[in-house]
């Protein structure tokens, strides 16, 4: 796919070059229809003169047969390039379209973590399907017809002038004061464009969260809450919408109201030419209906400036997606390892998600290839930062992450998550098949391999129960099945994945008492010869951990296995003593 690199601002100009031109073929062949087809429109009006002036005072039948012959090839000609026309640029115009929504997304999904933390699915959703869409009227039909109405309007200036000089500068005055208007109008709306841009992507992502979340919506008896809070969104969306109506009705109106003065004025002096015999009746009737050919376009201008000002909104807001730097910067991102051995080591490493508000602080520790390191501590202690700082979700404001000696943020993210497996407390399924959701790390996996990580992860249990097996299509995020069951769909998934480092966030939360019990064999399993962080609130999951780091505000206040922990009666003594009593 040939990628379209979006404007760095979005002028004119740089539209024409990074838009337009590389689709020159096109716009070019449909340019040359458009004035085949403006030109073909203009042998009515001529033809008209001869008709009245020639023809009819002269019953020149063989005239006539010609008129009307030309006549008809002229209506062939612009019904023929008008279905063309729409075909080529139309259809490129969609295509563009498509690859621009296909670049957004790419750019999107590289962008770092925390992005998506402080962004609406919903909004994102809306930005990729919507924003793009207004370029059809840049390779469209739309370009092509504001062109050909230009050209059409300055053929007609010309034999308007050759027939009536008089006539044509009366006319000019309002179109004139018209084109005035118009640039000024066009102005104003622009960024009236682009903030119905925002306005929808807001409104897209509340209504986004609120199917999400229906159950907690039903669950809260929160339908009317919901409801009004999307009718506030939906009115600041009409309230725009409106804005930009009366914008564009305000010129459509200027546009009839000078142009009717236009006409009113070519009627009067038209008229008293004729009776003056300055004007024969087949000139004057070739000059109202070339005005007609000329204003037209005119009219026809004030909604295609209107459709190309909403396109430059669009990509304005386009813009401001692809200018976000992405999470892999080749030129720091450098390092590229084959396979990791696994040694993770932190180095007086701080993390803060707003400057000054630090969330883990001087977090220094090694993890050495093939160790399970567990991370505990009570909510909001740190634990799942520094998980995320592991996984490079996240990256150090201060200090070093080092994986196999070599420092993390010049590692290749595609070589190293290729070598991450990450099993979260509410691990995301996607909408399929137990299949497809398991295959997916490794959609070419073999059979094999499949049933191996399916009976690893105990999925097998409640899968031979389903009439389709793991052919059984679980919902949207897995809505289908219990928690449990999802659980072990997300560590049947990480199985599968063959990982050299391995993140558990509280993989075993969502198991029952006998569930846990095969989960916590199979996990045995896959931590095995891999190195491995683990979060768990349930302390009994992690007695057997090489290390086992304390966590409390960020800071690391205890390490050591269980049973020196244990022995020498601090916060982690207090937490597993605490657990065990309940």
């Amino acid at each position: 796919m040939t990628k379209t690199k979006i404007p760095g601002k979005v002028s004119l100009a740089k539209v024409f070059k990074t838009i337009i031109w590389p689709r020159r073929k096109h716009v070019f062949i449909g340019l040359a229809l458009i004035v085949i087809s403006r030109l073909s429109g203009l042998v009515l009006p001529w033809a008209s003169k001869y008709l009245v002036d020639d023809v009819i005072p002269s019953n020149n039948f063989d005239l006539l047969k010609w008129l009307i012959i030309a006549v008809s090839v002229a209506v062939t000609i612009q019904a023929v390039t008008s279905f063309a026309l729409t075909q080529i640029l139309s259809v490129e115009a969609q295509n563009l379209i498509s690859k621009l929504r296909a670049q957004v997304q790419a750019h999107i999904i590289r962008l770092p973590i925390r992005f998506f933390d402080n962004a609406k699915t919903g909004e994102l959703v809306s930005r990729v399907m919507t924003d793009v869409e207004g370029v059809r009227n840049l390779v469209g039909t739309g370009l092509a017809q504001m062109v050909g109405g230009v050209l059409t309007s300055l053929i007609c200036l010309v034999l308007l002038v050759y027939i009536s000089p008089l006539m044509t500068l009366y006319v000019l005055l309002p179109v004139s004061i018209f084109g005035l208007i118009s640039l000024k109008a066009f102005g104003k709306i622009r960024p009236i464009f682009r903030e119905r841009g925002k306005l929808n992507a807001e409104v897209t992502g509340r209504l986004t969260e609120t199917l999400g979340g229906i159950r907690v919506i039903k669950g809260f008896n929160a339908e009317d809450q919901e409801t009004k809070t999307f009718e506030e969104g939906v009115n600041r969306l009409f309230l725009n919408v409106k804005s930009s109506l009366t914008a564009t009705s305000f010129v459509t109106s200027a546009a009839t109201f000078l142009l009717g003065l236009a006409s009113a004025g070519i009627m009067g002096i038209g008229g008293y030419m004729i009776m003056d015999e300055q004007l024969s009746f087949g000139d004057f009737l070739a000059f109202t209906l070339l005005l007609g050919f000329m204003i037209a376009p005119i009219l026809q201008m004030s909604n295609i400036g209107s459709q190309l000002t909403e396109a430059f909104a669009g990509l304005d807001r386009t813009e401001e997606l692809m200018n976000l730097p992405l999470e892999e910067d080749p030129g720091k991102r450098n390092i590229t390892i084959p396979e990791i051995r696994g040694d993770v080591e932190f180095t007086q490493v701080d993390f803060a998600y707003e400057e000054g508000h630090d969330v883990v602080k001087n977090i220094s520790f090694k993890a050495r290839a093939g160790t399970v390191t567990a991370l505990v501590g009570s909510s909001g202690s740190g634990k799942t930062t520094i998980s995320g700082l592991v996984a490079s979700f996240l990256n150090p404001t201060k200090g070093q992450i080092t994986i196999d000696g070599h420092d993390l943020s010049q590692i290749s993210l595609s070589s190293y998550r290729g070598q991450l497996g990450v099993v979260l407390q509410d691990d995301f399924l996607f909408e399929g098949t137990i299949r497809e959701n398991i295959m997916f790390p490794r959609p070419d996996a073999s059979e094999e391999a499949l049933q191996e990580a399916v009976k690893a992860a105990y999925v097998n249990q409640f899968t031979d129960q389903f009439e389709m097996g793991l052919e059984t299509v679980i919902g949207e995020r897995g809505i289908k099945l219990s928690g449990g069951q999802r659980q072990r769909l997300a560590i049947a998934r990480a199985i599968l994945a063959d990982p050299r480092t391995l993140i558990l966030d509280e993989a075993t939360s969502n198991l029952d008492a006998e569930s846990e019990h095969f989960i916590q064999a199979s996990l045995k399993r896959l931590m095995h010869g891999r190195t491995t962080f683990v979060i768990a609130h349930r302390l009994s999951t992690i007695r057997q951990a090489d290390q086992i780091l304390v966590i409390e505000k960020g800071q690391i206040v205890e390490r050591g296995k269980h049973e020196e922990l244990i022995s020498s009666q601090g916060r982690y003594y207090d937490l597993y003593t605490y657990q065990a009593r309940i």
